[in-house]
C-alpha cells in the first residue's frame, strides 16, 4: 500500500524523482505515444504524486476511472475507493481534500447533476481537487454520446474550469491544474473538461516524458483553510457558529466568502497563463474579419473550416479559449479587434459559450456574433455545417 511516510526530500512513494511542474511539463524530454483520452489520464495521474482518487462508473469517463484504480493497484496512488453513488463520490472527494489529500476524480453527464450540491461545498471549503469531467448528453430521451451542455451548470460554482481540445492538452492540462488549484493565493477546485468520445476514446499521438518522474506532493500546511486533523475537526470548514446564526454579520461573512472564491478564481489567471502557455490559442490570419471562438472539439472542427475557407480566398482564424473560469475577457476582446463576424460553434443547444462571448464583449466590440452552428445528442460537427453557417452570412440566400 503506497503511503506519504515512504516519500523522501527527492522520490515519491512509488520511487518516482519528485521535479518541478515546470520541468515536468517544458524540459523533460518526450516521446510519442499512441493513446485514447482515457490512457493519457491514467499516464498524467501516474506523474502527479496523488494522495487519493474516488471513482464511479458512468459513460464515458468509466474507463479512466478504472485506469486510476489500476495506478492504485501498480503503488503510484495513495488510496483508491468506489463511492455508491456520484454524490458520494464528491462528498468523500471532499473529504480527502480536506484532510490534505491531493485528489482526484471523473465523472460524466447525469453523473455531474447527481453529485451538484457538492461542487459550490468544494469551492466554499477552499479544497484544491481535481474533477476530470468528460462531457456528455444530459437531455431526455437518454444519450450516452457527446455533447457538452452540462458544463453550463458548472459556471458559477466557483471552481476554475480549464477545456482541453485533445489528447495532448489533456495530458499537460491535469498535470498543470493541480500546480495552479494548489497555488496558496488560489486554492479552489479545478474541472479539466474534455468533450466525451471525441477525447475519452479517440486515440491520438501524445508526446509523453518518462514515467519515473513525478510532481512534488501536496504541502496542505500553505493552504488559507488548515487541513483536518485532530486539533481541527470538520465543523470549522462547513457549521462555524459564527457564519451560521441569522444576523447581519453572518450574512455579510457568507457573502463575502463568496466575492472571495471568485476572486481566488481571477488570482489563477498569471499561473493558468503561464502552465498553458496563455488562456487563448490563436490559428490563422491576423488581417481576418471572421473570426471563430470555441472550446474543446469544436476547435478542431473550425480549424479544418478555416483551412476550407483560405482555398476560397476567405481569411479567418479561431480564437480558442483553454480557459473558462476564469473567462479569458481582455484577451478575447484583443483577439477580436478588426473583426465584422463572429462564430460561436458549439456541440449544446442552449449556446452558453454563445452567451459568456456576448456578455464579456457586449458594448466593446462592433462585431456581429452569431451563435452557431450548434449540434448535440452525439451529432458531429463537420466542417462544412461551418463553412455554410459563414457563407449564409457574408452571401446570404447562396449559402456554401
Amino acid at each position: 500500500m503506497s503511503k506519504r511516510s515512504d516519500m523522501t526530500n527527492t522520490h515519491n512513494w512509488s520511487g518516482q524523482k519528485l521535479v518541478s511542474t515546470d520541468y515536468l511539463l517544458f524540459e523533460a524530454p518526450r516521446e510519442k505515444h499512441f493513446m485514447t483520452g482515457s490512457e493519457v489520464l491514467k499516464e498524467a495521474m501516474k506523474r502527479c504524486t496523488v494522495d487519493a482518487s474516488v471513482s464511479y462508473p458512468i459513460t464515458p469517463q468509466s474507463e479512466a476511472a478504472h485506469l486510476i484504480g489500476e495506478l492504485w493497484a501498480e503503488g503510484y496512488v495513495g488510496t483508491y475507493f468506489r463511492g455508491e453513488n456520484e454524490f458520494g463520490v464528491m462528498s468523500e472527494v471532499a473529504g480527502c481534500a480536506m484532510a490534505g489529500a491531493r485528489t482526484v476524480t471523473t465523472t460524466s453527464g447525469p453523473g455531474t447533476l447527481r453529485a451538484m450540491e457538492n461542487f459550490p461545498q468544494w469551492s466554499g471549503t477552499r479544497i484544491p481537487c481535481q474533477l476530470v469531467l468528460m462531457a456528455r448528453g444530459i437531455n431526455s430521451p437518454l444519450t450516452i454520446q457527446p455533447d457538452n451542455l452540462e458544463v453550463s451548470f458548472m459556471l458559477e460554482t466557483g471552481c476554475m474550469i480549464w477545456y482541453a481540445e485533445n489528447v495532448q492538452e489533456l495530458f499537460d492540462m491535469s498535470i498543470a491544474a493541480f500546480t495552479v488549484a494548489e497555488k496558496p493565493d488560489v486554492h479552489v477546485p479545478i474541472i479539466t473538461v474534455v468533450d466525451g468520445f471525441f477525447v475519452s476514446h479517440t486515440r491520438e499521438a501524445v508526446m509523453l516524458p518518462a514515467d519515473d518522474i513525478a510532481l512534488e506532493p501536496y504541502d496542505p500546511y500553505k493552504a488559507p483553510l488548515p487541513p483536518i486533523d485532530s486539533e481541527t475537526p470538520p465543523g470549522r470548514f462547513l457549521r462555524d457558529p459564527f457564519v451560521m446564526k441569522s444576523n447581519y454579520i453572518s450574512y455579510a461573512t457568507h457573502a463575502s466568502w463568496q466575492w472571495e472564491v471568485r476572486s481566488a478564481v481571477e488570482r489563477s489567471r498569471p499561473y493558468a497563463e503561464h502552465y498553458l502557455k496563455g488562456l487563448i490559442h490563436i490559428t490563422g490570419e491576423d488581417d481576418a474579419e471572421i473570426a471563430f471562438v470555441t472550446c474543446g472539439t469544436a476547435s478542431n472542427q473550425a480549424k479544418e473550416a478555416h483551412r476550407e475557407l483560405m482555398k476560397l480566398g476567405i481569411k479567418t482564424k479561431v480564437i480558442k479559449l483553454r480557459t473558462i473560469r476564469p473567462f479569458p475577457a481582455k484577451e478575447l476582446l484583443a483577439a477580436v479587434e478588426g473583426i465584422k463576424h463572429i462564430f460561436v460553434p458549439e456541440f449544446n443547444v442552449v449556446g452558453w459559450l454563445e452567451k459568456e462571448v456576448r456578455k464579456e464583449l457586449y458594448n466593446k466590440c462592433e462585431a456581429d456574433i452569431v451563435g452557431g452552428p450548434r449540434v448535440a445528442g452525439g451529432m458531429s460537427m463537420p466542417a462544412e455545417a461551418i463553412i455554410a453557417e459563414v457563407m449564409e452570412k457574408i452571401n446570404p440566400g447562396k449559402g456554401a
